[in-house]
């Protein structure tokens, strides 16, 4: 048995389209080696930064990823690499296991669809784009369609002229 701890660099971008761990973001890796009698068993757990795009009004997310990771990787020969089918479990190749696969599965599993910001994240308006969250009380005046024709009946009130009454008006 063998205990890693180490950081490496992300070779790649390892996540989804709205976050992921950045090239060269640093892994953090608590792993550990042990021969079975199958192959060999790689325990442990992967941590990283995230970076991303709120699902709802677009902002930069920051965050953390620790995911836990049990691959089984089959010796040349074995039952368990006779067994299953290619890509089913990892192989021992040359006395070396790659484990950039299983690493990008287990993140990939274990980040948000679509991330937020802050759960209540009232997102974007959908008139014209603003962050709702800097601008509480944004709204817009807008008549439903089925009454757009009876607005148009009645005439502005003016607050200057008092004998002015709108149409409809007792």
């Amino acid at each position: 048995m063998v205990t890693l701890r180490e950081t490496v660099p992300s070779p790649s971008r390892i996540g989804l389209e709205l976050i992921a761990i950045e090239p060269g973001a640093p892994l953090d890796l608590d792993l550990r080696v042990e021969s079975v009698s199958e192959g060999v068993l790689v325990t442990g757990t992967v941590a990283a930064p995230t970076v991303g795009e709120c699902a709802r009004c677009l902002t930069t997310v920051r965050g953390h990823v620790e995911v836990v990771l049990t691959e089984l990787f089959a010796y040349p020969n074995s039952t368990t690499e006779a067994t299953t089918e290619d890509g089913e479990v990892g192989r021992v190749v040359d006395d070396t296991i790659d484990l950039e696969q299983s690493i990008i599965d287990a993140v990939v599993l274990d980040l948000p669809f679509s991330p937020v910001c802050r759960p209540d994240c009232p997102g974007l308006c959908p008139e014209c784009g603003v962050v709702l969250a800097t601008e509480p009380g944004h709204h817009h005046d807008r008549i439903d369609s089925r009454w757009a024709k009876l607005a148009g009946l009645l005439a502005p009130e003016t607050p200057e002229d008092p004998e002015n009454t709108s149409r409809g008006e007792r």
